[in-house]
């Protein structure tokens, strides 16, 4: 009854603000097949060692999202990485690099909105992948922006992240079937707004609120509450991660060796924009 009522004046809230507002890489490549994280196999795919100031980190990319795989391949042969930042640092949460604007950037500056002049499509697929620690993931702009959510053509991050309770992963879970209705719904006032406007210039407030009993409905009935899978349960309760960015970000690949390099860098002391105050370089990508 708590959860109904919570999504009940959730979804008030935003019919309420409604109506107020009005490259494929040709040379070769190793691949693998992985046995990583909490034991599960992931499909084979391409293996690179990004060299840092700190030490090498192998990740494999998934050949499932060939759409990031294939750029991420067509970046490297460009040498697009070399010398950029790792300019976002969070402890306990992740690493960001790939803005071309971090290359020789002078300390102070600003960083993280520069990228090549497109975007890619999303290849969002969970719960298969999600934000396990070692998950290598697309930066993007948020939904207000990007309803699509569609990756920055360059940049990325790899989550570090922390260790859940199993009571801890059932809150989520819960929430994230609020963020998925809040979803649907607001899909659905989009779908209605011709009528919702018409409405509301008529006055109508007992059809207006008609209507939104219906579309509360229909949101109930297509997305239904569902138990975390298994795999990724144990996952975030053992090895952790970051699972509230689950859905939302295209996960394209992981760390398979070189986690400690990973943790030295989330340990490095930062600026208020959260830029490492010692610089930590991509040499390359090999």
């Amino acid at each position: 009854m708590k959860k109904k009522i919570i999504f009940a004046s959730l979804i008030l809230m935003i019919v309420g603000s409604f109506i107020s507002a009005s490259a494929i890489n040709e040379e070769k490549t190793m691949t693998a097949t992985q046995t990583v994280g909490n034991g599960s196999e992931v499909s084979q795919g391409p293996i690179l060692t990004i060299e840092t100031t700190e030490g090498p980190i192998k990740i494999m990319l998934y050949d499932d999202t060939p759409l990031h795989r294939d750029n991420f391949l067509k970046l490297v042969k460009e040498n697009y990485y070399d010398s950029l930042l790792f300019h976002r640092v969070i402890k306990d949460f992740m690493i960001q690099a790939g803005d071309p604007d971090s290359r020789n950037a002078p300390a102070g500056k600003h960083l993280g909105a520069g990228s090549p002049d497109y975007t890619i499509p999303a290849e969002i697929n969970y719960p298969k992948h999600f934000h396990k620690r070692g998950a290598l993931s697309a930066a993007r702009t948020g939904d207000q922006f990007n309803p699509e959510r569609r990756s920055s053509g360059s940049q990325f991050y790899i989550v570090t992240g922390q260790v859940y309770t199993p009571s801890q992963m059932e809150m989520m879970a819960a929430r994230g079937v609020d963020r998925e209705r809040q979803d649907y719904f607001r899909n659905l006032c989009r779908r209605e707004s011709a009528a919702i406007d018409s409405l509301q210039k008529s006055g109508d407030s007992v059809a207006l609120e008609e209507l939104r009993q219906k579309l509360i409905k229909e949101t109930e009935e297509n997305v239904k509450p569902s138990a975390l899978p298994a795999e990724v349960v144990e996952a975030y309760t053992t090895i952790g991660g970051t699972p509230h960015l689950d859905g939302q970000y295209t996960v394209f690949g992981e760390v398979i060796e070189g986690m400690d390099v990973v943790d030295r860098i989330q340990n490095k002391e930062t600026d208020s924009a959260d830029r490492p105050k010692e610089d930590v370089k991509i040499l390359s990508i090999k």
